[in-house]
């Protein structure tokens, strides 16, 4: 066989991966910074589930969504969304055909890693007022020391009403922070492993030091900050008994390199994902031939448990409302169904090569990756699509000229994680995991490509459309 031949034949043949830029149609890279532009001001508004949600009603609103109701008209073009308790949000643009030829859903979820507050949170020690915190989610302790924090969420009072939280995004306003042992004195905590040095009981904000009332007496310094809280919010200390609190990084998104090519923020997992999956249907110019439902949900990052978690009936319940309009079996919509289980995967960090196994690893520039399974050991919690499935958003994408990758979540024994997909899956939905690659998933602050972003976006779009 020839050079020409042996070439050609490898072309055919072979897959040959591709950095995006190699691949990308440069005259859209305005278009692109400008969709990084808004999603970066997004995750500033969005730092907390409620926050996501309030912020995508308002803006799904603009793009003429309106409050679902039972047996309400839709037809065609209708736009409609359900509000879960302002923690998980649904929406739907009705397609041309009926539910039971099925709906194109994104699901993914907008919780992220945090520290709420105990429901007993306020002390003092030392005469140093403290706020005791429990981690949500899978954190790494360690990284959530030494940096400032704001305090964001909802105290719910007794007589119902909401009183909302927010200490730290506001120009003058104060942060919070947790701190660490000085290198001085910190040589018995630098031998201990790392998940070790700081335990989950030392995780407590430092919120005061200027005691109120006469010197001598104790408690002056809790006091001081109960006082400020009261005047601010009017509530007293057993109120945080009904309160949801919530202490994430402070700071605002900010573009990553000199290339400015990243994106460095709190919250990309899963707001990356959720983001790129809402602005898709509020783009589309067409109404789209099935119906595109968005599923926003709660708790991901604990086990999806919960009224407001994927595993709830609320979204069935949402399902199961818009077919009995059409008179429609909802079982028989899911079955003809595709679900995107649209959510980030880690990307290959050349500093911690060993925990990749590289040849099925997401790489950062290289597009949408796309995981036909997840979970851990053995697959373990993972949805496993089938081959079919695969195919499908392969020949979507493709058509589209998506730029994607296909990838595993790091080695086999070394670790995993899971998504929603398996609870999609389990309603006899057609589920594929894809999302964006995540440099430092979890930490306070995570890193994204912006071309990895755009491409999402333009893969979620394309799946709605998709005849």
């Amino acid at each position: 066989m020839d050079k020409q031949a042996y070439k050609d034949l490898e072309t055919q043949l072979l897959s040959v991966k591709k950095n995006g830029y190699d691949r990308f149609d440069h005259s859209q890279l305005p278009a692109m910074e400008d969709y990084c532009t808004d999603y970066k001001a997004f995750l500033d508004a969005g730092k907390t589930e409620r926050a996501c949600v309030k912020e995508f009603i308002r803006q799904a609103e603009g793009q003429g969504y309106v409050p679902f109701v039972r047996g309400m008209a839709l037809e065609a073009g209708s736009k409609v969304y359900w509000n879960n308790r302002d923690k998980g949000l649904m929406l739907a643009y009705m397609g041309n055909l009926p539910l039971d030829a099925g709906a194109q859903i994104s699901a993914s979820h907008i919780d992220a890693p945090r520290l709420d507050l105990k429901p007993n949170p306020l002390f003092e020690d030392s005469e140093l007022a403290y706020l005791k915190t429990h981690y949500y989610g899978g954190i790494r302790k360690y990284q959530w020391v030494t940096i400032p924090l704001e305090l964001r969420g909802v105290v719910s009072l007794k007589d119902g009403t909401n009183v909302e939280v927010n200490i730290g995004a506001d120009a003058g306003d104060p942060n919070f922070v947790i701190t660490d042992l000085l290198p001085h004195l910190g040589q018995e905590q630098g031998r201990k492993p790392l998940n070790e040095a700081i335990s989950g009981e030392s995780l407590n904000l430092l919120v005061g030091s200027k005691p109120i009332g006469e010197a001598g007496g104790s408690g002056r310094a809790k006091l001081a900050v109960m006082k400020l809280l009261n005047e601010k919010y009017g509530i007293v200390e057993d109120d945080f008994t009904s309160a949801e609190l919530e202490a994430v990084p402070a700071g605002n998104a900010c573009d990553i390199g000199l290339d400015r090519s990243m994106i460095g923020a709190y919250g990309h997992d899963d707001r990356v994902c959720s983001y790129a999956a809402v602005k898709a249907m509020f783009d589309l110019t067409e109404i789209p031939q099935k119906t595109a439902i968005c599923v926003l949900a709660d708790k991901e990052e604990i086990g999806s448990d919960g009224v407001t978690g994927m595993k709830s009936w609320v979204f069935d319940d949402f399902m199961e409302a818009l077919c009995d309009i059409q008179q429609v079996n909802v079982r028989e919509c899911y079955g003809n169904s595709f679900c995107v289980s649209a959510d980030v995967t880690a990307a290959f960090d050349p500093q911690f090569a060993e925990v990749f196994e590289k040849r099925n690893a997401a790489f950062v520039n290289y597009g949408v990756g796309i995981n036909k399974y997840t979970g851990a050991r053995g697959k373990s919690g993972a949805s496993d699509a089938t081959a079919e499935a695969m195919a499908y958003i392969r020949r979507v994408f493709d058509d589209a000229n998506v730029i994607w990758q296909v990838n595993e979540l790091g080695k086999i024994d070394v670790g995993g994680g899971g998504t929603v997909a398996a609870y999609m899956a389990n309603r006899n939905i057609d589920t594929v995991d894809a999302g964006v690659p995540v440099l430092g998933m979890h930490a306070p602050f995570e890193t994204v490509s912006k071309l990895d972003c755009y491409q999402t976006y333009l893969g979620m779009k394309a799946i709605f459309e998709d005849k």
